[in-house]
């Protein structure tokens, strides 16, 4: 399921911050925008080339929710629990995708590496609430109706990008 890992992309991406300790957290946040995850690769890496133990960066890595060290697809769908989002019936959206993708609460991304479903406790837009996010472009008022019409055309522009 993981995509092939470079190590000298991420030998570069450290060697771009001067495999300075206190750019830990930037060096992450650029080997996840590359690969849209952490590969385990990385910690050896970073910890060999920083100074800063590989148990350091793993655990920095995981308490920010916002890293991940499992593959994510290439379209990211961020779909809000909040209050605002769950009391206007976002479950039901969250569902539609998961069904439509063969997801469930414990499988979050295809096989293919194409979609990753998952839920967030607040995207801040409680206004367009139910909202969700599909690699950061809002989609407000989100139905389960609107949904199929959202996935139906992200299937369209996975099986074209993948023909490529």
């Amino acid at each position: 399921m993981s995509a092939a890992i470079d190590l000298n992309v991420i030998n570069g991406i450290v060697d771009a911050h001067n495999s300075k300790p206190e750019a830990v957290i930037a060096i992450l946040q650029e080997i996840q925008e590359k690969y849209r995850y952490i590969p385990r690769e990385a910690f050896s890496i970073l910890a060999k080339k920083t100074g800063v133990s590989e148990a350091t960066i793993y655990g920095t890595a995981t308490f920010y929710e916002n890293f991940s060290l499992e593959p994510k697809g290439e379209y990211i769908i961020k779909v809000c629990d909040g209050t605002a989002c769950h009391v206007r019936k976002s479950i039901p959206v969250l569902e539609r995708f998961r069904q439509e993708f063969g997801l469930s609460a414990d499988k979050h991304t295809t096989d293919d590496l194409g979609f990753t479903v998952e839920t967030v406790s607040c995207l801040g837009a409680c206004g367009l609430a139910p909202v969700l996010t599909i690699n950061e472009k809002v989609y407000p008022a989100m139905t389960p109706e609107k949904a199929a019409a959202v996935i139906k055309e992200l299937k369209e522009g996975w099986k074209n990008a993948s023909k490529k």
